[in-house]
């Protein structure tokens, strides 16, 4: 329900403002299927992110030597049968496996969050915003 608050203009030397209407709106239902459209967006782009900032840091380690160097230590240690090797294909093959399925158990939790909050909204009356006009 809204309430619809206005102030008198205030007279400043003789000009006068416009007055400003303050409308407070109770948020109490959130549409779970926009909800899960947004986040599935915002968790898809999240995970793209991560899996280029990966990518870059992937490239950085390969061209400094530090991933030899680590495959050379994981080889001595007795991993890989003496002669390890990092594959890249594999490696960024699994990142955006594990990226998908959290994308959708996220999307998921967070739909399920909207549930509630629609179940909550109920008890406690949703959540007041004050939205303020200028003019």
């Amino acid at each position: 329900m809204a309430t619809v608050e206005t102030r008198e203009p205030q007279q400043r030397g003789g000009a006068s403002r416009p007055a400003q209407r303050r409308i407070r709106v109770s948020i109490r239902k959130v549409n779970p299927w926009s909800v899960l459209k947004l986040s599935l967006l915002f968790y898809f782009c999240l995970m793209l992110v991560i899996i280029f900032g990966l990518g870059i840091l992937y490239m950085l380690l390969e061209a400094i030597g530090v991933l030899d160097s680590l495959a050379e230590l994981l080889g001595t240690l007795g991993f890989g049968g003496g002669a390890f090797e990092f594959q890249t294909l594999p490696i960024f093959r699994s990142v955006f496996l594990i990226g998908i399925i959290t994308v959708i158990v996220g999307s998921a939790f967070t739909m399920f969050l909207a549930f509630l909050y629609n179940l909550l909204s109920d008890l406690v009356g949703g959540v007041e915003v004050t939205l303020v006009e200028r003019r």
